[in-house]
C-alpha cells in the first residue's frame, strides 16, 4: 500500500513539474515575442536574446557567477538572458517580463555575494547590463557619466588616461560592477577623505517600472535619494552621473604585517584607538587571518595593516611617528606611486603590473560566504584575544577591518540610505572561502563563518545588530516563523538600513507599487499591499 501511495505521489510531482515546464515554456515564447516590439528599430534585440536553448546560454550565464555555491546543477537557471546592448533592450526587458509575469534579475558585475542577480526560485529572466558600459569623463567640470555594465577598473583607468590628479571613491576590486557597487552605497580607500560612492553621485538614468527613462530631475529627489544605496528596488540603473575627487600626483602605499608573537595584538589594540581619528588623508585597513608555518606546522594569527595616505611617504612617517609609532612603519615599507598604480597595489596584484590589467574581466569563482558587522566601541585586548583563539578554531577565515571617521563623521545618517556613519569605528567583513564541492564542504565552511560572527556578539553594534548592504547575506531575516514578508523584510531592513528603512518602503510603495522590483532582500512596498 505504502510503495503505491509513493508510485503515485512520484507520478502527481512528475506531472506537476511537467505542467510547470509547460508554462514556463509558454510564457517564455510570449516574452520573446513582446521584446521586439518595444525595443529600437535602429537596434534589434535578436542580437542580445540568449534563451535556454541558445548553445551560448550557459557561457554567457556563467561569465558573471562569481560565487560557486550558485554554479551547481541545483542550482534554479533563468528561462532567458537580455545582454542589453542599447537603453531600448532595458526598456524592452522591463514592460515585457511585466506584462507576462516574469521576475528580472539585474546583473551587472556578478559579484553580489548571494547570487541574487542571477538566482531566483521562481521563473525569471537576467537582464544583463555588462555591455553597457561606456564612461563619458568630463575634466573641465570635473564629472563623468558611467554606465551600470562598466566595472570599477574601467572607470579607474579612464579617469586616469584624462587626468594624473583626479580619482573616484570607490571599491579596490576592478572587476565590481558599477551598478550594484554604487546601489549598494560602495566604499573604499578614499571613504575617509571623500565619502561613500553614493556621496560622490549627482545624477542617474533609471529605467522605471512603466519603462520610462528618468533622470533626477525627472525621477524626483525622493527616488534619487533612494537609489543612491537602496539598492535594486526601484528600476533598473542605465548610468550614474559621478563628481570626480582630486587626488595628489603622487600617494604612498604600504603593507606591513604582524604575528601575535611580533605583538600584533597591541599593534591592532592602538589602530582601533587612531584609525577613525587620524589625518582623512590616511586610511589604515587591518586583516586578521590564520596562517600556517612553512613547513606546515602550527597555525598562528597574522594582522596585516594595509595603507594608503594621499601624499608622499615623508609626511606619512611624519604624521604616523607622532599618531601611531607603534606599527613600526620604515622608510622601506612605503612604496610612492600615481593613484591608478595604488588601484593596482590594492588589487593585490604583482609589482610593477601594467594599469592596463584593470581593462581586464576576468571570469573567477571561487566556493565563498561573507558577513559583516559595524564596531561603535574599542575592544579590549583580553578580548581580542578571545577573537583570535575562536578564528584559530575556525580556520580557513579571515577578518577585514576597515576605518571610519573622517568624512564618514560629518555626513547625516539620513543624508543617504547608507546609515552608518558617525559613531562607527570601523566596519568588519569576515569571509571563508574553500575548494571542495558539494552541499557538505558549503555547510561546513558557512557554519564556522557563523560561528565567528556569533562569537563576536558581544563586541559589535546592537539594536540594531547592523549589517553593510553590499556585503548582501541572506541570513538576515532568514526566519523559519510565521513572519508576514513586511515583518521579515523590517529584520534585515533595520539592519541595512535603521531609521532610512521606512522611507525606501515610502519611496517604493510610489514607484513600484505592485512590487516588480524584487528580491530576497529588496525593499517591500507598504503595509496595505503586502501579503502575508
Amino acid at each position: 500500500m505504502k510503495a503505491s501511495m509513493s508510485a503515485t505521489l512520484s507520478v502527481v510531482s512528475a506531472l506537476l513539474l511537467l505542467v510547470s515546464l509547460a508554462a514556463s515554456d509558454t510564457v517564455l515564447d510570449r516574452f520573446l515575442q513582446c521584446l521586439p516590439s518595444h525595443s529600437h528599430p535602429s537596434h534589434p534585440i535578436s542580437q542580445a536574446i540568449y534563451s535556454n536553448t541558445n548553445p551560448s546560454f550557459e557561457s554567457i550565464l556563467q561569465a558573471l557567477i562569481k560565487n560557486r555555491r550558485f554554479l551547481t546543477p541545483a542550482t534554479p537557471k533563468p528561462l532567458a538572458i537580455i545582454a542589453a546592448v542599447h537603453e531600448s533592450h532595458v526598456q524592452a526587458t522591463v514592460i515585457c517580463a511585466k506584462s507576462n509575469g516574469l521576475q528580472i534579475r539585474i546583473r551587472s558585475g556578478g559579484h553580489d555575494y548571494e547570487g541574487l542577480s542571477y538566482v531566483s526560485a521562481v521563473p525569471f529572466v537576467i537582464l544583463d547590463m555588462f555591455n553597457l558600459r561606456s564612461i563619458d569623463i568630463d575634466i573641465a567640470s570635473e564629472t563623468a557619466w558611467v554606465q551600470s555594465g562598466a566595472t570599477l577598473g574601467e572607470l579607474y583607468y579612464n579617469i586616469a588616461s584624462k587626468s594624473n590628479i583626479h580619482g573616484f571613491p570607490a571599491g579596490v576590486c576592478p572587476t565590481v560592477g558599477i551598478g550594484g557597487h554604487f546601489s549598494g552605497g560602495g566604499f573604499g580607500t578614499m571613504m575617509r577623505k571623500y565619502g561613500l560612492s553614493v556621496d560622490n553621485i549627482i545624477d542617474a538614468q533609471l529605467v522605471d517600472v512603466n519603462g520610462n527613462i528618468l533622470n533626477r530631475k525627472t525621477m524626483g529627489e525622493d527616488l534619487f535619494w533612494a537609489i543612491r544605496g537602496g539598492g535594486a528596488s526601484f528600476g533598473v540603473i542605465l548610468s550614474w552621473k559621478i563628481s570626480l575627487v582630486q587626488v595628489p600626483p603622487t600617494v604612498t602605499a604600504f603593507r606591513v604585517a604582524r604575528t601575535l608573537e611580533e605583538g600584533a595584538t597591541d599593534v591592532f589594540y592602538k589602530w582601533q584607538l587612531v584609525a577613525s581619528k587620524i589625518d582623512k588623508d590616511l586610511f589604515i585597513r587591518a586583516m586578521s587571518q590564520v596562517v600556517k608555518g612553512s613547513s606546515g606546522g602550527s597555525k598562528r594569527i597574522s594582522i596585516s595593516f594595509i595603507g594608503l595616505f594621499l601624499g608622499q611617504s615623508g609626511a606619512l612617517l611624519s604624521l604616523l611617528s607622532k599618531s601611531f609609532p607603534e606599527l613600526g612603519l620604515q622608510q622601506k615599507d612605503c612604496k610612492e606611486m600615481r593613484w591608478i598604480e595604488s588601484v593596482v597595489f590594492w588589487a593585490n596584484l604583482p609589482n610593477a603590473t601594467s594599469t592596463g590589467v584593470l581593462l581586464n574581466r576576468p571570469n573567477q569563482a571561487s566556493f565563498f560566504k561573507k558577513k559583516s558587522d559595524f564596531v561603535k566601541y574599542v575592544i579590549p585586548k583580553n578580548a581580542l584575544e578571545s577573537i583570535w583563539k575562536v578564528m584559530i578554531k575556525v580556520e580557513p577565515i579571515w577578518m577585514q577591518w576597515n576605518p571610519y571617521g573622517g568624512r564618514m563623521d560629518e555626513i547625516s545618517a539620513t543624508a543617504t540610505p547608507f546609515p552608518h556613519r558617525a559613531g562607527n569605528l570601523f566596519k568588519i567583513e569576515y569571509s571563508t572561502t574553500w575548494i571542495e564541492e558539494g552541499i557538505e564542504a558549503t555547510n561546513h565552511h558557512t557554519s564556522l563563518l557563523r560561528q565567528l560572527h556569533d562569537a563576536m556578539a558581544p563586541y559589535v553594534s546592537k539594536y540594531p545588530r547592523e549589517a553593510f548592504l553590499n556585503y548582501r547575506d541572506l541570513d538576515i531575516g532568514s526566519n523559519p516563523s510565521n513572519q508576514t514578508i513586511f515583518e521579515e523584510a523590517k529584520v534585515y531592513g533595520s539592519k541595512y538600513f535603521k531609521d532610512n528603512f521606512l522611507r525606501l518602503v515610502t519611496v517604493k510603495s510610489r514607484v513600484d507599487p505592485d512590487n516588480f522590483f524584487k528580491n530576497e532582500q529588496s525593499i517591500p512596498v507598504n503595509f496595505a499591499r503586502v501579503k502575508a
